[in-house]
C-alpha cells in the first residue's frame, strides 16, 4: 500500500466491493437501513448512506454476508468513525478503546465490552478486505493485533482481580503481568501473525513456580489453571453480545494428560524427553503474545536447540515426511472437486503450502537463521534465495496461498463460522463466487482448481523420493491436535468404523505419554509401522476391536523400540499379533506385559515342534535356579508358565497345533510345575517342622492332566500320596506326626500354584478326586490309598483313576503307585452294576448342569462327559480281561478298545472323531472366551478361528455337525451302557 493510498478513508475504496449475490435480500436490509438512519438523525451517517459508493458497499455486504449484515442493522452509527477516516487511524482507535476494556471493574463489564469491540473490529476488517484497501498480509496481521490486545486486557484484568481478592500478595496497582512468570505463546496462524477471519487463537499457557506471590495455601498450579479457564471463559463464551475469540489449549504438552496450564520446568522437560517432530513445527510460529513477554522469550529461547537441530538423523526426517504424506502415489494426479472441497486440509489446500514450508524449515533452519522466520510467504522467499526451491514455485505457491487464505476468508464473513470447506450446493457456490468477484461459478471454479492443482503438484514433488507408508490409497496423518478428514476417510474405507476416536488414540500414543512411546526412535519406528499395522488391524473380523485391544496392548507396553524394531524386521508378525488382539484378548493382555515373548515366535522353527518334557524340564530347572529364596520360586515359575502358556496360546491360535498337540503340551507343562514346586513346598514346611526320617511323597495327576487333554483354562486335579511310617514324627523345632506334616506339605504345595503373587497365580487346584473326597484327609498314606481303592471307593472313583498319572515323587514310590493303580483297574467287575453307577451318575450330573446348548460341550447330552463315561466304562468293565486298554488319554484309550474289538469300528471312529472336533474346540475356545461360548456375541474371525479348527467349510456347517455328532454320542452312550 503506497504512503497515499494508506491516507484515503475508507469510504474511497468502498466502490472497489464485489457486487451483492442476493439482490432481494439488499433491497429489503436498505429499506430497513435507510429508516433506521432517518429515525436516528445523524446527519453525517445520513451523508454516507447517500453517498453512490458506499451504498455500493453496504449493497455488497447485505448481498454476500448476513453476519456483516447483523452487525450493520445493530450499529449504524458505526460507520461514519469507519468509513470516515483511513483504515488504519480507524483501527488504531479500535485497538485502544481495547486495551481500556481491562481497565474495567467487573468481569460481565469487561466481557461485553470486548464483545462489542469484536464485532466492530469484524466489520472494519472486513470492509477494508473486501474493497481492496488492505492486502492479504494486513488482514491477517489486524485479525492478530486484535487478538493480542483482547488477550493481554483479559490477562490485565484477571491478574488485577486476584489482588483485589488477596489470591496475589500485591496491590492491584503493583501487580502487572511483566515478571509474572505466566508465559502465554500464541501459536499456528496466532503465533505468526497470519489469523484468519473466523480463527480460533491457539494458545499455550505456562508459569514459573514461585513466580507470583501466593497468599498461603494457594499452589501456583491451582492458581494458574484456574486463571486460565477464566481467560478462556472471558474470550469464548457466548453473551448477549457475542464471543470474543473460540480458544484451543490443545498443544500444549500432552494435552490428553496434563492440565490446562503447565509448568515452565515441567514443558522443559517434556520437549528434551517426549517433544514430537509436528510439535516442532508448530513451535516454528510460537510467539509470546501476553503475560510475561519476556519470560516467554527466554522459553522460547531455551527451545531453539529442540525446534532447530542443528543434524537431523535419516528417521527424523523420515518422520517428518510422515507427518502428512499420501499412502500411495503422492505424486497422484486425481481429479480435485470443487464443490465441498476442504480449502484448509484437502488436496491442494493451504496446510500442504504451509506444510511444504514447514518441512523444508525443520530440515534446514537448524543450520540456516534465515530459514526460522514464522511466515509462509517470506519464508516461501527465502526459500527461492537459499535455492531450496525455484523462484517460480515461490512465486506459484505465494499466489495461490493468497488466494486460498482470501477464499477462505469470504467462506467465513458470511456467517461468520470457522470452516474451510466449499459449500455443495450449486446456489451455495453461486454466492462465494460472486463474493470473491467472479462473474460466474464456472470462472471461478477454473481459478480454484488451478491453484489447488499448482499446490498438489509442488507439494507432490517435495516427497516424490520419499517411501510410501503403505500400498492402500489415501492419507494417513496422525499429528496435531486435530483429525485429518482424508485420515478419516482411510480409515473407513478400511473398514473401521469409530474413525475420530481410533485417530485420537494414535496421536495420544504419539505423545509419548505411555512408556512404549517415550522414546523418540519408538515414536518414529510406530511412525513407519502405522500403515502396515492398521491394514492388519483392518483384516481381522472386527476392525474396532481389534483396534481397542492393540491400544490397550500398546499403552500398556514397558517399551517399544525392541519391539517396533522386530515388528519392522518381521512384517509377518503384525498379523500374528492383529488375529490375537481380534480374537485372544487374553493373549493380548499377556502379551502387553510380556512382550519379549514374540522373540521365539520370530525362530523358524517355532510353528514346527512343541517343545516336549525334556526341553521344558531344563527350561524350568535353568529359571529357577536363579531363585534366591522360596518367593523367587513362586515368581520366576509364573513368569516361566505365562510365556510357554503363551506360545501354546499361538500356536493353537495360528492353527499350528491342535488338541492332540496343544493338550499334552498344556500338561506337560503343569507336570513339570508341579514336580518342580513340590520339592520346593517341602523345603519350607521343613524350615520349621524339619523332615520325616525315611518319609516321601507323590503327586498323582486325575482328570484333564492326567488324561493330557489340558488346554489354556484347564485347574489341576491332584491327590498327594505319602509314604511314611504313622508313628514318625519329623524332626524339626516344631516336630509333626507324618499324616499333619504331608497335609502341611500338601497345602504349601496348593498354595504354591494358586497364590496370587506380584506375578499372578499359575492354577486352581480341586483335591476331590482324593480317597473320600472333601471329608478324607488332604494327603493320604500309601497303605490307606490302596486300601480305600480295594474296599470303599465307588465306581465313579475308579473311572476317575482311569485317568490317574504320577507325575512327581521318587521313582520308586511312582512304581509301586502306577502298580497299585493297575491292580485296581484290572479287578473283574460286575458289568451290570458299573452300569447302571454310571447310568446314575450321568443322569445326576445331567440334573445339575441341565443343558440343551450344544456349545456348552462338557454337560450337554452327546457331550465330552458321555464320550469320557463310555471309554471309562469300557475301561472298567474290560480292564481284567484287557489289560491293554487301559491309558489315561481317552482318545488312545477309544482306539485300543476298538483294537481289542470290544467297540465296533464305525462306534469307535465316531467317537474318536466326536471327541477331537471337541477337544479341537476347546482348544480354541479357552484361549480366547472366558466362560461358555455364546456364537451371537461371536466375532465373525472367532467363529472362522472355530470352523477351522472343526475342519469345517463354515461356521453353520461346524455348528450343524457338532450337534450331530451330539446326536450319535448320545445314542452310542444308550446302547453301550444304558439310558440315564
Amino acid at each position: 500500500m503506497t504512503e497515499n493510498n494508506s491516507a484515503r478513508p475508507l469510504r474511497a475504496w468502498a466502490g472497489a466491493a464485489p457486487a451483492p449475490y442476493d439482490a432481494e435480500r439488499v433491497e429489503r436490509e436498505l429499506e430497513d437501513f435507510d429508516a433506521a438512519v432517518d429515525k436516528g438523525g445523524d446527519e453525517q451517517l445520513a451523508a454516507l448512506a447517500s453517498d453512490r459508493e458506499v451504498r455500493h458497499l453496504l449493497s455488497s455486504i447485505f448481498g454476500n454476508s448476513p453476519f456483516l449484515g447483523r452487525i450493520l442493522r445493530l450499529h449504524p452509527d458505526w460507520l461514519p468513525r469507519l468509513l470516515g477516516r483511513p483504515p488504519e487511524a480507524a483501527f488504531d482507535d479500535l485497538l485502544a478503546r481495547t486495551a481500556s476494556a481491562g481497565e474495567l471493574e467487573k468481569q460481565e463489564e469487561v466481557m461485553a465490552a470486548l464483545r462489542l469491540a469484536k464485532a466492530e473490529a469484524a466489520l472494519l476488517i472486513a470492509m477494508a478486505d473486501i474493497t481492496g484497501a488492505w492486502p492479504l498480509e494486513r488482514v491477517t496481521d489486524a485479525l492478530t493485533s486484535f487478538a493480542d490486545r483482547t488477550v493481554n486486557a483479559c490477562i490485565g484484568w484477571l491478574l488485577r482481580n486476584a489482588a483485589s481478592r488477596g489470591q496475589i500478595l500485591q496491590s492491584t496497582h503493583d501487580v502487572s503481568a511483566s515478571g509474572s512468570g505466566l508465559v502465554v505463546l500464541g501459536m499456528g496462524k496466532y503465533g505468526s501473525r497470519e489469523l484468519n477471519y473466523s480463527s480460533d487463537i491457539d494458545l499455550v499457557v505456562f508459569y514459573e513456580p514461585g513466580q507470583l506471590p501466593l497468599k498461603e495455601g494457594l499452589d501456583d498450579s491451582g492458581f494458574f489453571v484456574r486463571m486460565t479457564k477464566d481467560l478462556v471463559k472471558m474470550l469464548q463464551e457466548r453473551t448477549a453480545e457475542g464471543y470474543v475469540f473460540r480458544t484451543d489449549l490443545r498443544l500444549r504438552p500432552d494435552p490428553g494428560g496434563t492440565p490446562v496450564a503447565v509448568s515452565l520446568p515441567a514443558a522443559e522437560s517434556y520437549y528434551e524427553s517426549r517433544g514430537q517432530n509436528w510439535e516442532r513445527a508448530a513451535f516454528i510460529k510460537a510467539r509470546a503474545v501476553a503475560g510475561d513477554l519476556e519470560a516467554g522469550a527466554r522459553f522460547l529461547q531455551m527451545l531453539v536447540p529442540y525446534i532447530w537441530r542443528r543434524n537431523l538423523d535419516f528417521a527424523a526426517i523420515d518422520d517428518i515426511h510422515s507427518m502428512k504424506r499420501q499412502i500411495h502415489a503422492v505424486g497422484g494426479h486425481g481429479r480435485i472437486a470443487v464443490a465441498g472441497h476442504n480449502i484448509k486440509l484437502g488436496r491442494g489446500g493451504i496446510r500442504e503450502i504451509e506444510f511444504f514450508v514447514q518441512t523444508q524449515q525443520l530440515i534446514a533452519g537448524g543450520r540456516d537463521y534465515d530459514l526460522r522466520g514464522k511466515q509462509t510467504c517470506l519464508m516461501l522467499d527465502e526459500l527461492a534465495v537459499k535455492q531450496w526451491i525455484t523462484p517460480e514455485a515461490a512465486e506459484e505457491l505465494k499466489e495461490a496461498y493468497r488466494f486460498l487464505r482470501t477464499l477462505e476468508h469470504r467462506l467465513q464473513m458470511i456467517e461468520d463460522e470457522q470452516t474451510h470447506s466449499l459449500p455443495l450446493a450449486d446456489a451455495d457456490l453461486d454466492r462465494v463466487a460472486c463474493f470473491m468477484g467472479f462473474a460466474d461459478r464456472e470462472s471461478f471454479a477454473q481459478a480454484l482448481t488451478t491453484r489447488l492443482e499448482c499446490v498438489r503438484d509442488h507439494y507432490a514433488k517435495l516427497f516424490e523420493t520419499a517411501p510410501p507408508l503403505g500400498e492402500e490409497g489415501g492419507s494417513l496423518v496422525f499429528t496435531g491436535t486435530e483429525d485429518d478428514p482424508e485420515t478419516l476417510e482411510t480409515l473407513r474405507s478400511l473398514g473401521f468404523t469409530r474413525v475420530s476416536e481410533m485417530s485420537e488414540a494414535i496421536r495420544a500414543w504419539h505423545t509419548g505419554r505411555f512408556p512404549a512411546t517415550r522414546a523418540t526412535r519408538s515414536r518414529e519406528l510406530l511412525t513407519s509401522l502405522m500403515p502396515a499395522l492398521l491394514r492388519s488391524l483392518s483384516r481381522t473380523s472386527n476392525p474396532d476391536t481389534a483396534f481397542d485391544r492393540f491400544d490397550r496392548f500398546l499403552t500398556g507396553l514397558p517399551a517399544g523400540v525392541q519391539l517396533f524394531s522386530m515388528l519392522y524386521s518381521n512384517p509377518h508378525l503384525l498379523d500374528l499379533l492383529a488375529g490375537i488382539c481380534g480374537t485372544a484378548p487374553r493373549l493380548a493382555n499377556y502379551l502387553s506385559h510380556n512382550p519379549r515373548v514374540l522373540e521365539a515366535v520370530v525362530d523358524p522353527d517355532f510353528f514346527k515342534v512343541l517343545p516336549d518334557r525334556e526341553v521344558l524340564h531344563r527350561s524350568l530347572r535353568d529359571e529357577l535356579g536363579h531363585a534366591a529364596d522360596y518367593q523367587d520360586i513362586l515368581d520366576f515359575a509364573r513368569v516361566w508358565a505365562r510365556e510357554y502358556r503363551f506360545r501354546l496360546g499361538v500356536r493353537v491360535l495360528s492353527g499350528s497345533a491342535d488338541a492332540e498337540e496343544a493338550g499334552p503340551a498344556y500338561a506337560a507343562l503343569a507336570s513339570e510345575l508341579v514336580a518342580a514346586l513340590a520339592p520346593a513346598a517341602e523345603a519350607r514346611v521343613a524350615e520349621k517342622h524339619g523332615r520325616i526320617p525315611d518319609g516321601r511323597f507323590a503327586v498323582v495327576a486325575m482328570g484333564k492332566l492326567g488324561s493330557e487333554e489340558m488346554s489354556a483354562a484347564s485347574d489341576l486335579d491332584l491327590i498327594v500320596i505319602y509314604d511314611a511310617d504313622a508313628e514318625a514324627a519329623s524332626d524339626g523345632d516344631r516336630p509333626l506326626y507324618a499324616a499333619q506334616y504331608y497335609a502341611r506339605v500338601c497345602q504349601q504345595l496348593i498354595n504354591a500354584l494358586t497364590a496370587p503373587t506380584a506375578e499372578g497365580k499359575l492354577y486352581e487346584v480341586d483335591m476331590r478326586l482324593r480317597p473320600s473326597g472333601n471329608a478324607g484327609p488332604i494327603a493320604t498314606s500309601f497303605p490307606s490309598f490302596v486300601s480305600y481303592q480295594e474296599t470303599e471307593a465307588w465306581t465313579w472313583e475308579h473311572m476317575a483313576l482311569t485317568r490317574a498319572r504320577v507325575i512327581a515323587g521318587p521313582d520308586d514310590l511312582k512304581e509301586r503307585l502306577d502298580k497299585a493303580i493297575q491292580q485296581t483297574l484290572t479287578r473283574p467287575r460286575d458289568r451290570a452294576r458299573i452300569a447302571a453307577d454310571v447310568v446314575e451318575m450321568r443322569a445326576r450330573i445331567a440334573r445339575e448342569h441341565a443343558s440343551t446348548n450344544a456349545w456348552e460341550m462338557k454337560h450337554v447330552r452327546g457331550g465330552l462327559v458321555d464320550i469320557e463315561f463310555i471309554c471309562q466304562y469300557l475301561q472298567l468293565i474290560h480292564g481284567a480281561a484287557h489289560p491293554e486298554i487301559l491309558n489315561t488319554h481317552t482318545r488312545t484309550a477309544l482306539a485300543r478298545i476298538a483294537a481289542a474289538n470290544l467297540l465296533p469300528p464305525e462306534t469307535a471312529d465316531m467317537l474318536v472323531r466326536a471327541i477331537a472336533l471337541n477337544h479341537n474346540l476347546t482348544q480354541v475356545i479357552r484361549v480366547c472366551v472366558e466362560g461358555v461360548f455364546n456364537p451371537a456375541e461371536a466375532s465373525s474371525g472367532l467363529k472362522s478361528l472355530l470352523a477351522r479348527a472343526g475342519d469345517a467349510p463354515d461356521f453353520p456347517a461346524l455348528e450343524a455337525e457338532l450337534v450331530e455328532n451330539q446326536r450319535k454320542v448320545l445314542e452310542a452312550f444308550e446302547a453301550i451302557i444304558g439310558k440315564a
